[in-house]
């Protein structure tokens, strides 16, 4: 027994360092950066907005834009919504989805107010998007998760009209489903 013994401590003895081959440096590679510290950087995230990424389709000269910027510690999200050639809004929200699919709403950008508001050019809104703000399904959770979803592409921003007449849709200004529409892209650190 104690041969054995003798036997495996000299074959560790002898083990000579191992050096990383090109397979493993990845790794390394990744356990070095990963142990930098962390800088934050602010993201930037912007939709663009038409009546032909709504779902379904909608023929409208309105066109607007959502910029956002994440605050550097991921707490906050300022943003500004600005549209043009749009009579009647009502709301705006960021809902939850991809590009072909109406979503639950997550957070409010603008509104509700009373139908038939008239027409609206430039900034229709700008504030800050906290935790306390998330709203549907992304109530309670982590301002991180509305963050991660913004990133992956899967929110997108919508602007509802409506001009205070009961009955069917007129067109233009009359689109309580959403009048334009645009999903958020991240642009990355810089705007």
């Amino acid at each position: 027994m104690v041969g054995i013994v003798l036997t495996a401590a000299a074959a560790v003895a002898s083990c000579e360092p191992t050096v990383p081959t090109e397979q493993s440096s990845p790794t390394a590679l990744v356990a070095t950066q990963s142990a930098a510290p962390d800088v934050p950087v602010p993201l930037n995230f912007v939709a663009h907005l038409i009546g032909a990424s709504e779902v379904p389709a909608r023929e409208s000269p309105a066109v607007g834009e959502a910029k956002f910027q994440l605050s550097p510690d991921g707490t906050q999200l300022e943003y500004r919504l600005i549209s043009s050639n749009i009579h009647n809004v009502i709301v705006s929200h960021i809902h939850l989805g991809a590009a072909d699919v109406a979503g639950p709403v997550t957070v409010f950008l603008f509104g509700p107010v009373a139908a038939g508001g008239g027409r609206s050019d430039g900034v229709l809104a700008h504030g800050t998007i906290t935790a306390a703000n998330l709203i549907g399904p992304l109530a309670g959770h982590p301002f991180s998760d509305l963050i991660a979803a913004m990133s992956a592409g899967g929110t997108y921003v919508n602007v509802h009209t409506n001009d205070g007449v009961d009955g069917i849709n007129t067109g233009p200004g009359d689109f309580p489903g959403g009048e334009i529409r645009g999903q958020i892209r991240l642009l990355g650190p810089t705007p």
